[in-house]
């Protein structure tokens, strides 16, 4: 993991709360700004493919897509922790995470962001669920990010596969940057998941177009 950005070289202190949860510590003029860099290596097993991709922003309910972190110590309790936020926010993490992924995968003709000009055959079209840290009654809490995806094809955006992908990765500790890390594991992992089902798909459909099925 790359070292976060400091704002004003400050440090944010986390204690630990009742149940394990660190909310506190920190003022508004102590902030941490986190900044998930994961990379995701190309699955040799993915198919090499001629087509075009665009990649629409995902869409994301504010409450999930905020730069605030957001942390459930409960189920039906949703927090932020104190004194952190997000360099850029869980959709812009999402997508800039599959825009690099497929790019360096070297899998694929050509992929770029939703009208960048980019004539794709296919549009992968994603809504963002979860990004938070959830406890669910343990001592750590898991670093939770789940993503609908949809895979288009763009001549008539005739749905050609969906499925919903699901990573909870546990942090080390419950500090804040064990929080981050395990954010950048998950969010990398979920990417890695999204990038290899997307090729195999939209090239299984090329197939099935190409022989008339």
């Amino acid at each position: 993991m790359r070292t976060p950005l400091h704002l004003h070289l400050a440090v944010v202190l986390l204690a630990a709360a009742t149940g394990g949860c660190a909310l506190v510590g920190g003022s508004k003029s102590d902030t941490t700004v986190y900044a998930p860099d994961p990379r995701i290596a190309a699955d040799p097993a993915w198919p090499t493919v001629r087509w075009q991709l665009a990649i629409d922003h995902p869409e994301a309910a504010r409450m999930v897509d905020s730069l605030r972190i957001a942390v459930r110590p409960t189920p039906a309790e949703l927090e932020v922790y104190k004194g952190a936020t997000w360099g850029k926010t869980p959709s812009e993490q999402l997508e800039d995470t599959l825009l690099r992924g497929l790019e360096d995968s070297q899998k694929i003709a050509a992929v770029a962001r939703e009208g960048t000009g980019l004539v794709p055959d296919y549009t992968l079209v994603t809504d963002l669920r979860r990004f938070e840290a959830d406890y669910a009654g343990g001592a750590v809490p898991r670093a939770t990010i789940e993503v609908n995806a949809k895979l288009l094809h763009t001549p008539g955006q005739d749905i050609v596969a969906s499925r919903t992908f699901l990573q909870a990765v546990p942090a080390a500790a419950t500090a804040m940057p064990q929080v981050a890390q395990a954010f950048e594991q998950a969010l990398g992992a979920i990417g890695h998941d999204i990038a290899g089902w997307t090729l195999t798909q939209g090239e299984a459909h090329q197939q099935q177009h190409a022989t008339g099925h």
